[in-house]
């Protein structure tokens, strides 16, 4: 029996089923309010009024806002603030995704694709297709030779017959729209950059309303800024607005969780509660007389307790019904604003003027009064701070809090202060370097070069790498912000790719280089070049873009930002010898050669307080007391002085005369939590004592 074949698309409607339409969202007001990028969405409406060719492809990098600028365009044909050309336009989303799913037979998806492209080019430009991930669209579909959505649609791109908005990524535009110039030519390229922290602050103010009403909180204007500032500053690995947005939306999110869990106070007294309740039920099993007195005074504690934790846990609930009414008023104000918006479309004049002079203003009224009330809070807090941003940031980074809220003033104009309690005998040194910092965050001083270059000079252990930590601690929050690359390790020529990453062609192409990667990563560092000296010339050639531009280029062509780094380089030559290792041009280039003293025995005697109190540190940590007799510290300052080898010799001395046998004694004696470490009979006694302090 012949069967007549059956098309299961047939009466299908393709736009439908096979993409989301954005503007039918933007008319529901389901999309947050678009901030800015005006002159971007210009330029899309040009491109798609032209008569071919009239396909704008959004670049940028991930989180920059591609796919807001689109949603943005939707609100602005849905409010008639477009063009006529574009007026009453529809602009749907392609599901690439929903047009793959369930397509078991060949050839099933190509009619799909089909059946959609027909319809696009049958409505004569009245459909506009965005498709989000533009380069998923080369080689979806294709088996075993077949055409891929890309090849398919490229027809009526050419002619104009079919307006298309793709968004993608610029390696993935790179590695996947370039390859095929045919697809290239047919689109128009529209970069969409990352916004200053300034655009940002004004992004989030623009959508605060949005997250206010979700999360049933209010946010500080001041935690908008933070979390600009914040996430540029210490979140190198992603891009604004994207990453300040999220920060804002989990410090929110976290709020709202605490506001549902029980207070602290209300958790501790249940815990009593309960702790009271167990010691009833044990004492009611006694006889004695102790027993039977200690049960009448568990009973009165456990009622007044019981009296005390209603009235907390009523307090408590009525904090929550004022916090759920005023949520309530957001969202009716919020609906009233959407409908005001869709009758203003439909020229109701009249009920916008009611909706905006009569209803708004009278739930603002009792919003209001429920705000004064909540103010009086004592159980909840209601508004995202700068420190809630801080401790999200934190908890991404690790960075602690405390450090991070610090004024950045206050840092750099007390950076001797901070920088002299763990270098000392170098104050001009620290002067020198903290001039130099100072004058560059003030932008005194040219902007496109790095924080900082100096060339620390002096002998072995006069500090040069302690003054680069310190630096980093204090202006980075964080040690591990110190890059130091030993350039003994730079002595060949071709170790320049080691730097930058290894040529196209080459192994470890994919790598990325031991520089560029880690300041690309973590661009507020501080750089040390150890033994300058020992590096090839080749090397020290590379450094002269760094100084001069403050970036360099890696092996991929990416442009590494070297503007927020502290540049260290430290040897231990003369100056004659210097000047005949290094070329003119790289010393002219450093802002200060600064050349430190050898360390004196007055100095040495401040180095070894320094070392000594870091060993009580570390051993507090590990629940021990240390105290030490006076003529330890003079023992150390003695033997440990060597006016060749600088500080090291004293760091060598501890180890061998007391760590060593510290580590012995907690050994032999592990239940020791009190040390007294004396120097007699020449040489070192540990014996235990009682603990002077509870750690």
């Amino acid at each position: 029996m012949n069967q007549q074949y059956q098309n299961p698309e047939e009466g299908v409607d393709a736009i439908k089923q096979y993409s989301i339409d954005l503007t039918e969202l933007a008319e529901k007001s389901k999309i947050d309010p678009v901030i800015g990028r005006d002159a971007e969405i210009r330029r899309i409406i040009q491109i798609l009024s032209r008569r071919n060719k009239n396909n704008p492809v959004l670049i940028g990098e991930p989180g920059t806002g591609k796919t807001t600028v689109i949603e943005g365009l939707a609100k602005r044909i849905i409010e008639g603030d477009i063009p006529t050309t574009l007026r009453n336009k529809k602009l749907v989303a392609l599901d690439l995704s929903a047009m793959l799913a369930g397509a078991m037979y060949r050839g099933q998806f190509e009619e799909r694709l089909k059946n959609f492209i027909k319809q696009v080019v049958e409505s004569d430009g009245e459909i506009i297709v965005f498709i989000d991930e533009l380069h998923t669209i080369v080689g979806a579909g294709a088996v075993e030779g077949q055409m891929d959505v890309s090849n398919m649609i490229k027809p009526e791109l050419a002619r104009g017959r079919m307006k298309v908005i793709g968004a993608t990524t610029l390696k993935e535009y790179q590695k996947y729209i370039e390859k095929d110039a045919a697809l290239e030519r047919r689109f128009q390229q529209v970069y969409i950059a990352e916004p200053s922290v300034e655009d940002t602050v004004t992004i989030l103010r623009g959508i605060k309303d949005r997250y206010e009403l979700h999360h049933g909180i209010r946010i500080q204007d001041s935690a908008l800024i933070a979390a600009a500032n914040l996430s540029n500053r210490y979140i190198s690995d992603r891009f604004l607005p994207d990453k300040a947005v999220d920060l804002v939306d989990e410090a929110a999110a976290k709020l709202k969780m605490e506001i549902h869990s029980a207070p602290l106070e209300i958790d501790e007294a249940n815990r009593k509660l309960l702790h009271l309740q167990i010691e009833r039920e044990a004492l009611k099993k006694e006889k004695d007389t102790a027993s039977i007195t200690r049960l009448d005074e568990l009973e009165n504690e456990i009622a007044n307790l019981s009296v005390e934790l209603d009235e907390l846990n009523a307090a408590w609930n009525q904090e929550k019904k004022l916090l759920e009414d005023l949520q309530k008023i957001k969202t009716q104000i919020d609906s009233l604003r959407n409908q005001a918006e869709q009758a203003q479309r439909e020229s109701d004049f009249q009920r916008v003027a009611k909706i905006q002079y009569n209803d708004i203003p009278l739930l603002n009224k009792e919003l209001d009064k429920l705000n004064k009330l909540i103010e009086n809070n004592h159980f909840i807090k209601l508004e995202v701070e700068p420190v809630d941003i801080a401790d999200i940031v934190s908890r991404w980074t690790g960075i602690p809090v405390n450090r991070m809220l610090q004024g950045e003033k206050d840092k750099v104009l007390h950076l001797e202060t901070h920088l002299k309690k763990r270098v000392v005998g170098q104050d001009e040194a620290v002067k020198r370097v903290a001039d130099v910092i100072r004058m560059s965050k003030t932008g005194v001083i040219q902007q496109d070069k790095p924080l900082g270059s100096f060339l620390f000079m002096g002998n072995t252990g006069v500090g040069k790498t302690e003054l680069a930590r310190s630096l980093a601690f204090t202006l980075f929050d964080d040690e591990k912000a110190l890059v130091r690359l030993d350039m003994s390790e730079y002595m060949e020529s071709h170790s320049v790719s080691k730097m930058i990453g290894a040529p196209p062609g080459y192994v470890g192409y994919d790598e990325g280089g031991q520089l560029t990667e880690k300041i690309r990563r973590r661009p507020y560092s501080v750089l040390l070049f150890d033994e300058i000296e020992k590096a090839h010339r080749d090397v020290l050639n590379m450094l002269l873009q760094i100084l001069d531009d403050g970036r360099l280029t890696d092996a991929k062509g990416r442009t590494v930002n070297f503007k927020n780094t502290v540049i260290i380089m430290t040897s231990n030559l003369k100056q004659e010898e210097l000047n005949l290792a290094m070329r003119p041009e790289l010393l002219n280039r450093i802002d200060e050669i600064i050349r430190f003293k050898d360390i004196s025995p007055e100095v040495l005697q401040k180095i070894v307080n320094i070392r000594l109190e870091e060993l009580k540190d570390r051993m507090k940590r590990e629940n021990i007391s240390v105290r030490f007799s006076e003529s330890v510290y003079d023992f150390l300052s003695r033997e440990g002085f060597d006016a060749q080898f600088g500080a090291r010799p004293v760091q060598r001395l501890i180890k061998r005369e007391i760590l060593a046998e510290m580590a012995k004694f907690i050994l032999q004696n592990s239940e020791a939590d009190a040390l007294f470490v004396d120097y007699r009979d020449e040489k070192i006694v540990i014996s235990k004592e009682r603990a002077l302090f509870s750690i």
